[in-house]
């Protein structure tokens, strides 16, 4: 066993009736990690979505019924829990080490039979956003990368959310004494290693991942001359509601589908 293989999936009832959906098991770091995987009934080859998560533990956990949603738009879905949760092994340190679980989870969809290798696109929300960016930065081989309401400086979630900096302090510690900690998990001072198109999507009034997060990023890839669209809202928080929320999910996998397939040579 390797880091980014799939070694167990148990399947489970799906709410889809043409989609699979299964309960999975890879190795990252050496450590099981467990996820859900989706796959549509078709024998043809798909594009791959790594849904990252937000939050920490089973705050943020994935939603089926999400993932499920992303599948239906013609994708084969990977959503890792990160390590330590739901029996997985290992423990989460909120975008440290636990990236790899990320990256490790790209490498279950390259090597899925199923998936077109040059097709792999990248889903970040909220804390997911910052482990979306970190796996284009280390991968590369990635299509594009959508950041919804995503965090992208540590150090601002920091100062922002006072509600998190008790969580914050005992897995990374402060800023003013670990500032090596912060600058290593925010992806901003790497962005110059993103190779593929970034779509970030942000509500104004969120008050979880301020917009602010949303502006520096697209202001840090304009300036190192990358590609980079915005989706601003203005009337919504965190929580896109419905029908909004699954109109912007069409928009959001067609824009994917539009952007050029990875060069082999990357």
């Amino acid at each position: 066993m390797k880091d980014g293989d799939l070694i167990k999936k148990e399947r489970l009832p799906s709410p889809h009736p043409r989609i699979r959906l299964y309960f999975a098991t890879y190795i990252s770091d050496g450590l099981k990690v467990k996820g859900y995987l989706a796959e549509p009934e078709t024998d043809e080859k798909l594009p791959g979505f790594l849904y990252l998560r937000g939050g920490i533990k089973n705050v943020g956990m994935p939603r089926i019924a999400r993932v499920i949603q992303f599948s239906a738009e013609g994708f084969i879905v990977f959503a890792p829990f990160y390590r330590g949760n739901k029996g997985g092994e290992g423990q989460e340190d909120f975008a440290g080490h636990d990236r790899n679980d990320a990256f490790n989870a790209f490498w279950v969809l390259h090597r899925h039979p199923l998936v077109k290798k040059n097709d792999i696109h990248l889903f970040g929300f909220s804390r997911g956003g910052v482990m979306a960016l970190l796996t284009a930065i280390a991968v590369r081989k990635v299509r594009s990368v959508v950041c919804w309401n995503g965090v992208s400086n540590m150090e601002l979630t920091y100062e922002e959310r006072v509600d998190l900096r008790r969580m914050m302090k005992r897995v990374i510690g402060t800023p003013t004494k670990f500032p090596d900690r912060y600058h290593w998990r925010t992806p901003l001072n790497e962005s110059e290693h993103i190779q593929s198109p970034v779509l970030i999507i942000h509500g104004k009034q969120d008050e979880h991942v301020s917009i602010e997060h949303g502006y520096q990023l697209e202001a840090n890839l304009k300036r190192k001359g990358k590609i980079v669209e915005t989706w601003y809202y203005e009337e919504f928080n965190h929580y896109f509601p419905e029908p909004y929320n699954r109109n912007i999910v069409v928009k959001l996998t067609e824009w994917m589908k539009r952007q050029p397939p990875v060069s082999e040579n990357k």
